[in-house]
């Protein structure tokens, strides 16, 4: 069983940048593909980034694309998402998720954080 920790969430004005970390529990955590998801009040969860195993692919769903940032540190067991130019609508729960293959939707992963909440005021 994997376990992942978020933190880093919280307040940051319009234009501001926020640096978010999951912490897995397990070294087999490495290979896993590692993603991240958001959701708003009364919305579904939306993709928002994602990364291969290896660390060598990286996805971002199109709002986010030049203003956000997933890396990982294989030997720590971490990924990250930088946020920067944060906009009143990336304001959500921000989810990591873990599995062995990359994927766009929650479906696709098995293990999940308890979520950190992302506010950006206007």
């Amino acid at each position: 069983q994997v376990q992942l920790v978020e933190s880093g969430g919280g307040l940051v004005q319009a234009g501001g940048s926020l640096g978010l970390s999951c912490a897995a529990s397990k070294r087999t955590v490495m290979r896993y593909a590692m993603g991240w998801f958001r959701q708003a009040p009364g919305k579904e969860r939306e993709f928002v980034a994602a990364i291969s195993g290896s660390g060598g692919s990286t996805y971002y769903v199109d709002s986010v694309k030049g203003r956000f940032t997933i890396s990982r540190d294989n030997a720590g067991n971490t990924v990250w998402l930088q946020m920067n130019s944060l906009k009143p609508e990336d304001t959500a729960v921000y989810y990591c998720a873990a599995d062995l293959t990359v994927g766009r939707t929650a479906e696709e992963y098995r293990y999940w954080g308890q979520g950190t909440q992302v506010t950006v005021s206007p």
